[in-house]
């Protein structure tokens, strides 16, 4: 992997990450809002799911393949 491609890679990974924080942080508010919107709740919680997918995935392209 070129240095190019990398530092495209870790930015796509820090953007990710901030993108699961944020959620994060709308699922509390959400979760301690008297008027809780579960169906809102349960959506973000699955998104955050998949952006941890997502960045796992990225981060495991980034370590370099080690020969048999």
């Amino acid at each position: 992997m070129h240095n190019e491609e990398r530092d495209a890679v870790l930015e796509q990974i820090a953007s990710l990450k901030q993108e699961h924080r944020d959620l994060d942080d709308a699922i509390s508010t959400l979760e301690n809002n008297p008027s809780l919107d579960e169906l809102q709740i349960r959506r973000f919680k699955k998104k955050k799911l998949q952006l941890k997918d997502q960045i796992t995935y990225l981060e495991s392209s980034l370590i370099p393949d080690i020969p048999a």
